[in-house]
């Protein structure tokens, strides 16, 4: 970890739930803490989640765009982790989830990763559907590249966040439209990490170390990459298992909060 705690800038953390287990959720990309509401209330009195904001999210400040936004989020998750505790994270919440899982794992109860953005499995497992997948994403990101922060947020937001329960993109109310444009920046900022493993997470020395039990959901309506990425970790990771969450895709902590909450309420009974 190259950030010290005492540097670490302030973020807004929200408290959902009021259940005796307590649990770190980390929220993905261009979305904000407010999206755990739906799963805090399905999950009813079993946890109380605490979920912060990401930089150049919800009510936490900008990212300087100066220090490595893969290892500031990581670090500012680390220091909600009072003592050990289930974490949850989804997209690239749960890709800071399973640096937490590896680099802190007497800290970490449990893990549910949900559609975790490692697309570096694939690349290492399905190199043919990783580079299929690439392409189709390369229009926003050809659009950050540019510095079109809206028309790249536009088509982030429709590659992975648009499901048949979720409004289109001129759909959205303007506040949240802008809040993913303000956002989107940070998609880039963690290409390294994501695709190419920059962080060395997919190091077998790596992978031993998170030996807590883990939990793997994708939606059965999700990009199939994300069904690479799950099994290749599940093959990776010591305790490991997969769920689906059938008719959803990419979003279903959001579109699906009642089937995530029964699989996750069944991991943790198990």
């Amino acid at each position: 970890m190259t950030v010290a705690k005492a540097v670490l800038p302030p973020v807004h953390v929200r408290t959902l739930g009021a259940g005796a287990r307590k649990v770190l959720a980390l929220h993905c990309s261009i979305a904000h803490s407010g999206a755990w509401s739906g799963l805090a209330t399905a999950l009813g009195d079993q946890a109380t989640l605490i979920a912060p904001d990401m930089l150049s999210h919800g009510r936490s400040p900008d990212w300087d765009g100066q220090r490595d936004f893969f290892d500031l989020t990581t670090a500012l998750s680390r220091a909600q982790l009072s003592e050990p505790m289930d974490v949850i994270g989804h997209s690239f919440g749960a890709m800071v989830a399973l640096r937490l899982a590896i680099e802190y794992p007497a800290l970490v109860r449990s893990a549910a990763l949900i559609e975790p953005v490692f697309f570096a499995v694939a690349h290492q497992d399905a190199p043919e559907l990783a580079a299929q997948h690439l392409t189709e994403s390369q229009p926003y990101r050809d659009a950050l590249a540019e510095g079109d922060a809206p028309r790249a947020a536009r088509l982030f937001n429709r590659m992975w966040g648009t499901t048949d329960r979720s409004p289109r993109w001129p759909d959205l109310p303007e506040r949240t439209r802008n809040a993913m444009i303000r956002g989107v920046g940070v998609v880039g900022a963690v290409e390294g990490p994501l695709f190419r493993d920059t962080t060395g997470l997919l190091a077998p020395t790596a992978m031993a170390r998170a030996d807590m039990p883990i939990l793997l959901l994708h939606g059965s309506a999700s990009h199939p990459i994300m069904a690479v990425v799950n099994a290749g970790l599940r093959a990776r990771l010591p305790i490991a298992r997969q769920g689906v969450v059938e008719g959803a895709g990419h979003m279903l902590p959001i579109s699906h909060p009642d089937e995530t909450a029964a699989q996750i309420g069944a991991f943790w009974r198990a």
